[in-house]
């Protein structure tokens, strides 16, 4: 039996939870709470298995009482806010998954079981977010200069192609190639573009080079 704890400040949300996981074969409500403070005291007296965290609460709201359940309980956040912010915050914060109000009712049944069984769940449209700020975090990896050349070099440029088409010399050319291979960790150009692609700093349309 997957006990839960319902939290959330709108009495009609906790209710239509609450009475979701009542009637489906495997789960035990414990209780209801309205803010992020009364979330934390309910929790560790009534032990739930999954907690179902709202975000935006009067008071104490559900990202401070995530943080303070972290490692202690298994907390899905269920909220409407999709932003990038809101999702790396909330994960960082010690959030098991991150579901939105509008997913199927099976869809968050499913999501309850695996949050029970310390399993990350991610919405699509969370995830999508989280791979995007993943990717432009990779893409600061390098410089936009080193980015240029080796969007260049991974469309079989030379070295000199390189500085023609980028109207700089041959050694500062160099001199970012051996930039490059430094910060991706790589001995030449080809593991250089490998290594790119691999990390997300590349995209197959990028493999070209116009002088």
């Amino acid at each position: 039996m997957i006990r839960v704890l319902v939290v959330d400040d709108h009495p009609v949300v906790r209710d239509g939870l609450t009475s979701l996981f009542a009637h489906a074969p495997g789960f035990e409500v414990v209780g209801e709470a309205g803010d992020g403070a009364e979330a934390v005291r309910l929790a560790k007296t009534l032990r739930p298995d999954v907690v179902l965290m709202d975000l935006r609460m009067p008071g104490t709201d559900g990202m401070a009482a995530t943080r303070e359940l972290a490692g202690t309980t298994n907390v899905l956040v269920l909220t409407t806010y999709d932003n990038d912010t809101d999702v790396v915050t909330a994960i960082e914060a010690g959030a098991t998954g991150y579901l939105l109000k509008d997913a199927p009712r099976d869809e968050l049944v499913r999501a309850v079981r695996a949050t029970a069984r310390g399993e990350a769940v991610l919405a699509p449209a969370a995830a999508a977010l989280l791979m995007r700020r993943v990717r432009t975090a990779a893409a600061e990896v390098l410089s936009p200069r080193e980015l240029e050349v080796l969007r260049c070099v991974a469309g079989g440029a030379t070295n000199r192609e390189v500085a023609a088409g980028l109207f700089i010399t041959e050694a500062t050319v160099k001199s970012h190639l051996l930039n490059i291979y430094a910060k991706l960790e790589v001995g030449d150009r080809a593991a250089a573009v490998t290594e790119a692609f691999h990390r997300g700093l590349l995209v197959p349309r990028e493999q070209r080079f116009s002088p």
